[in-house]
């Protein structure tokens, strides 16, 4: 099993697997992590960051999170994770966390997803529009761009809370759209 900080977490993903032990899933590596499978679809994946140590939900934004303790990553729409910093942390909530599993059980076996959001579901900032009118030509590069990168520019351009933030950070990006390039190939 190869993961990052696999080391730092050993404790943790020990306790992790002894509170996954009593489900019938099928533990297997994936992307280089333990990751509970139920009829081969992912229900749970251990991951080991620098600052914590996650269960995540593949669905997690399907279940109820009634002790709010999912948390969404980036720009990621489905998954979730639960941040835990410690062994103890992690049997002191293992009553919750199997809760938790148990219905991500429930929704993978309902065959429950979540409605994806279209490129067209994210807002365009008034910037990108008035840049849009002032160059056709960047219109039609940002256009020809695949909808997951024109989605992950939207996310970052409507994140900004000011206008001039907003402005900057589509000055900055206008040469990797230009290249075709998506947010997360820009360096």
């Amino acid at each position: 099993m190869e993961m990052a900080y696999r080391e730092r977490w050993a404790v943790e993903i020990a306790a992790m697997q002894r509170v996954l032990a009593g489900f019938a899933m099928k533990e297997e590596c994936k992307w280089g992590k333990p990751t509970y499978t139920l009829d081969g679809k992912n229900i749970v994946i251990i991951q080991g960051f620098k600052e914590y140590f996650g269960l995540g939900f593949f669905q997690g934004a399907l279940l109820k999170d009634p002790k709010k303790m999912l948390v969404q990553l980036g720009q990621v729409q489905a998954g979730r994770v639960m941040k835990f910093t410690s062994a103890k942390d992690i049997v002191a909530k293992a009553a919750t966390i199997k809760a938790y599993v148990r219905e991500a059980i429930a929704v993978e076996k309902a065959g429950l997803r979540l409605n994806r959001k279209t490129t067209s579901d994210f807002p365009v900032p008034e910037e990108l529009s008035e840049r849009f009118r002032r160059d056709p030509r960047f219109k039609r590069a940002f256009e020809a761009l695949t909808p997951g990168r024109q989605r992950s520019y939207l996310y970052h351009f409507a994140a900004a809370k000011q206008s001039e933030t907003r402005t900057a950070r589509i000055e900055k990006a206008m040469p990797a759209i230009f290249e075709g390039k998506g947010f997360l190939e820009r360096r």
